[in-house]
């Protein structure tokens, strides 16, 4: 559940008041001192509370290039842009047992321009790398993923069909701050893949559960 927050800031104006209907005697004019009266406030500063935001550093997407081709598959590799997740949160903002995470999933991946048929998204691996550093070791990369044509590694193999995890802390408050991390990106295709050019999707999420 991502906490979302908006700060209202209301705006106080002084009214000016014209009183009708009262009048001074002469006489009485110059005789009582005329009293004013002190109008004071005191306007703390605004805050906004702070919360848990990803972003992804600039980038024209990831072109895979061959590499690490073998008998068992065509391998075409290349990296994830930078990933940074930031909390800006204070201490006493943070629940107890709050954590976040980043997880990824990938799409199939299209040909464009011809009748190939798609290379379904279990054929793209990754290997997350924490870039940052952290004190407490509260903040770790996922562990790596591999095609359902298995890397030679001993990663599952399941590809990135489903939601795996990129980068996460297991306790928000105990390390707040910034955490950075990309990834090893590996697509292992059948060997009788076709040929043509192929485009698939690659979805970041970021959740803030208590």
């Amino acid at each position: 559940m991502r906490i979302n927050r908006t700060t209202q800031i209301f705006a106080a104006s002084v009214l000016g008041l014209t009183l009708t209907g009262l009048s001074v005697s002469p006489a009485l004019a110059g005789d009582e001192p005329s009293d004013g009266i002190d109008v004071s406030v005191t306007i703390t500063p605004t805050t906004t509370p702070g919360q848990v935001s990803m972003t992804v550093a600039d980038n024209n997407g990831v072109s895979l290039q061959e590499n690490g081709s073998d008998a068992a598959a065509r391998q075409f590799v290349g990296t994830l842009p930078t990933v940074t997740v930031t909390d800006t949160r204070q201490p006493a903002e943070i629940p107890a047992g709050d954590f976040w995470a980043v997880v990824g999933q990938a799409s199939a991946f299209t040909a464009t321009g011809s009748a190939a048929p798609p290379i379904g998204p279990q054929y793209l691996g990754w290997k997350p790398r924490l870039l940052s550093d952290t004190t407490t070791g509260a903040v770790s990369a996922g562990e790596p993923i591999s095609s359902v044509i298995s890397d030679g590694t001993g990663a599952p193999n399941v590809g990135l069909e489903g939601q795996e995890l990129l980068v996460s802390t297991a306790d928000s408050a105990t390390e707040i701050g910034t955490s950075k991390v990309n990834a090893d990106l590996a697509l292992r295709a059948p060997v009788d893949v076709a040929a043509g050019e192929y485009h698939s999707t690659l979805t970041l999420s970021l959740f803030n559960q208590t």
